[in-house]
């Protein structure tokens, strides 16, 4: 799928990033008139995406972001009058949103959402499940389930407490309201807002950086990073996986001993990935 293929509901592009063949995947929703919504065959079509993007070796940072004034509206609505009577096909929806958004920790790669206009429901949840989110000014970020007599079942309530905290997690949750972007910012439920024009420019900005790095070194890193957050390890635990995950990258690894010849030279690093 390409951006030139209108009728998609998922859009790809790879974005050159001007070194060395490296690319910025940019995946777009795009179903603008249903302000994007992560029902089950968008989930499907994104499990079986993702995973291929995270192989390409080309590929240095994974970038989703939604079509017209929406990032995603969460789950359709619609749909869930038929879907949430199946007492076996509602359970079976639940367990693929949760092995999606599951899976993108454990990808070797950093996943930035691109957060523009309205996320919530599912939306913040897809939000939660990223590495990094950036948003426009025009992001309104909410929970938005208990309004619509619907519980949060991707992961908004295990993992929002942890972003931003128990208390500030139960405002949002129990009162449905959405923040502004200065307000996500300030909660740090994404860390960086800029003008809705130039939000793909900062994606493409922050990937051309992790792009200057060893691709191995990132996916190290961003293990022990997410293994440590979302495992609830105590802290001895957390110590000793980086512990020994840093010293297996800096015994082994082409790109460390790369790193500290270039260092020594003052020169800039060429890494391999490996």
């Amino acid at each position: 799928m390409t951006m030139t293929d209108e009728a998609a509901p998922l859009l790809v592009e790879r974005l050159p990033l001007g070194m060395d063949g490296a690319s910025m995947a940019l995946v777009t929703l795009n179903r603008p008139k249903q302000l994007n919504p992560l029902d089950w065959e968008m989930v499907k079509q994104l499990s079986s995406l993702l995973p291929q993007l995270a192989a390409e070796a080309s590929v240095r940072v994974v970038a989703i972001t939604g079509a017209g004034s929406a990032f995603s509206a969460g789950g359709d609505m619609k749909r869930y009058q038929v879907l949430q009577r199946d007492p076996v096909d509602f359970p079976l929806f639940l367990a693929d949103v949760h092995r999606l958004f599951a899976s993108i920790a454990a990808y070797p790669k950093p996943y930035l959402a691109l957060v523009n206009g309205v996320a919530v429901a599912g939306g913040i949840e897809l939000i939660l499940a990223c590495d990094i989110a950036f948003a426009a000014r025009s992001a309104r970020i909410g929970d938005a389930h208990l309004p619509f007599g619907q519980m949060g079942g991707g992961g908004v309530l295990s993992l929002l407490p942890r972003a931003v905290g128990p208390q500030r997690a139960r405002e949002l949750i129990f009162s449905g309201r959405l923040l502004g972007s200065d307000e996500a910012l300030a909660w740090g439920l994404v860390s960086k807002v800029v003008d809705d024009a130039e939000l793909k420019e900062a994606g493409m900005a922050f990937a051309r950086e992790v792009a200057k790095k060893s691709a191995l070194g990132v996916a190290n890193a961003k293990q022990v990073l997410n293994s440590g957050f979302l495992e609830g390890t105590g802290v001895p635990s957390a110590m000793q996986l980086e512990r020994e995950t840093t010293a297996r990258y800096c015994l082994t690894s082409v790109d460390a001993h790369e790193g500290l010849q270039a260092f020594a030279e003052k020169r800039t690093p060429r890494f391999v990935g490996r």
